[in-house]
């Protein structure tokens, strides 16, 4: 796309967001591994985030670094607690996985890891609807 003159040379920060219940992003790029191992026991009501062993985890891990991002785990109840928040701000049924982007932004926010005039793009990949029991 560079080549084509879509895009300039400048690239964005990138951030993994997994759930805390399933983790093996989160987990490596804060040991500093190359690539990640399996996440045992993996449980989360984001079916989406449900992966406890990425194809491409060395590819991602070294996107992260590269691009000074990083990688954030969200809890299921925070993901849900989010979910409806911004479905009552924006009028968005969105699914848990893209609950849990909003719930990181929040969070990256707070710390200064993000900084308030930063554009930040976050893709909702579902709809809440797939997800009735988990907003029960």
């Amino acid at each position: 796309m560079e080549s084509l003159g879509w895009i300039g040379k400048k690239r964005p920060r990138m951030f993994s967001v997994q759930a805390s219940g399933c983790a093996p992003i989160v987990r490596a790029f804060a040991a500093g591994e190359t690539a990640a191992t399996e996440f045992p026991n993996a449980q989360t009501c984001a079916s989406g985030l449900r992966v406890p062993k990425a194809v491409g985890d060395f590819l991602m891990l070294r996107i992260l670094r590269e691009s000074k991002g990083g990688a954030i785990a969200i809890d299921d109840a925070e993901m849900i607690t989010t979910g409806r928040e911004v479905g009552a701000a924006e009028g968005m049924f969105v699914a848990p996985e893209g609950a849990a982007c909003f719930a990181a932004l929040r969070k990256l926010s707070e710390s200064g890891e993000i900084a308030a005039d930063e554009e930040v793009v976050i893709f909702n990949t579902g709809a809440g609807i797939k997800y009735l029991e988990c907003y029960a």
